[in-house]
């Protein structure tokens, strides 16, 4: 008989709101914490292949906030960031943007957060 494995608890909190989104992100601002973020849309393939890729990256650095945008469902939040593409990661510290990511990179974008996170832990230590 196979035992069934629980399904580990997503790390990338849904931002479904301008109200969540601001919840979130002065949560993380107040307590140092970087934040990821992914702009995303159903529709879009490319966006919904990175999904993924960004559980994998929210599970190897916890000291991060990843958030995940709908942009249909968030288009406030959307506009705000001014996000024309799907997907673009935004990257912010102390409740701004440090770097925008557009386009579907595993790579590159695994390369960016890594070096973003890196560069914050070594601020804080």
């Amino acid at each position: 008989m196979e035992s069934q494995e629980q399904q580990p608890k997503s790390r990338v909190l849904k931002v479904e709101s301008v109200e969540s989104w601001d919840f979130y992100s002065t949560q993380a601002t107040n307590q140092a914490c970087p934040i990821v973020v992914h702009f995303t849309a159903l529709w879009c393939m490319p966006s919904v292949a990175m999904n993924p890729i960004f559980e994998e990256l929210a599970s190897a650095y916890p000291d991060a906030l990843f958030l995940t945008v709908d942009v249909d469902e968030a288009k406030e939040v959307a506009a705000k960031m001014e996000v024309k593409a799907m997907p673009t990661f935004v990257l912010m510290k102390d409740g701004a943007e440090a770097d925008k990511i557009v386009g579907a990179n595993p790579e590159e974008i695994r390369k960016r957060i890594a070096g973003f996170v890196q560069s914050i832990r070594a601020y804080n230590a």
